[in-house]
């Protein structure tokens, strides 16, 4: 996976940082923000938090009744802007349509941002929630990558030594009854991945929902990325994604090595 650039210090610009922070505040569980509760999950002063909603709010990427904040529309320049441009999800829209058409499933690819498994194209290509499709498996979604069939695959492609970086800052938190959290477990789980090339999860996000995962490489050698197939298991048994949905990702995935 590729590195965050590395700059230096006088190069850094604090205030912008800061606004970032304050828009990554707002999540499903807190879509409206005062001050003081932006502090709080920002780390900023109220003060300062309280500028930086104001700013934001002027600036069109936050609406407010005087008192609370929430996202404005115009936060989506940035995400269709990504999604219009970068290479990824454009180059993976045929491949998930054809496996969608085939195979009647639900096919998401995945990139790793920090913890989580962030689903960057779909075959449906929907925003938001959706009721025919498994929780997480819609355009945008975030998942701790810990516990996901796309996270554990992309984790598989860090050396030894990032990978140690990673679990150490990582804090597992059960999502499910079946949510595995110890780092140990978690460990195993990965180096089976990297073992099999391919990593199957079952209820560990959600009760019901089942997936397996492939990586994408690109022509340079590097994991840019998942594939991955997410259902209900009433629907499909674990044998159907393993007997005949791998096989196709994996199919699928070395087709896209040449296009990523």
């Amino acid at each position: 996976m590729r590195d965050n650039v590395v700059i230096a210090t006088s190069d850094y610009i604090e205030g912008a940082a800061r606004s970032l922070a304050v828009l990554e505040s707002f999540d499903v569980h807190r879509q409206r923000l005062n001050a003081t509760q932006t502090a709080e999950r920002t780390g900023l002063t109220r003060a300062a938090a309280r500028r930086h909603l104001l700013t934001l709010s002027h600036l069109g990427y936050l609406e407010s009744d005087g008192q609370h904040y929430w996202l404005a529309p115009r936060v989506l320049r940035l995400a269709g802007s990504y999604l219009a441009s970068a290479r990824l999800p454009r180059a993976v829209r045929p491949t998930l349509a054809e496996l969608s058409s085939e195979l009647r499933g639900t096919f998401c690819v995945a990139v790793l941002d920090g913890q989580e498994s962030v689903i960057v194209a779909t075959s449906g290509e929907r925003w938001g929630s959706d009721d025919s499709a498994p929780f997480g498996a819609h355009l945008g979604s975030r998942l701790p990558a810990f516990c996901t069939s796309t996270g554990r695959v992309m984790l598989s492609a860090f050396a030894t030594s990032a990978l140690k970086t990673w679990l150490q800052s990582s804090t597992p938190v059960k999502l499910s009854a079946k949510t595995t959290t110890q780092k140990s477990q978690i460990a195993a789980h990965i180096a089976a991945a990297r073992r099999d090339g391919f990593c199957y999860a079952s209820e560990e996000h959600e009760l019901g929902v089942h997936a397996i995962a492939v990586p994408l490489i690109d022509a340079a050698g590097q994991c840019v990325g998942a594939l991955n197939a997410v259902d209900y298991l009433q629907t499909t048994s674990a044998d159907h994604l393993l007997k005949k949905v791998l096989p196709r990702l994996q199919r699928a995935s070395t087709k896209l090595r040449a296009m990523l």
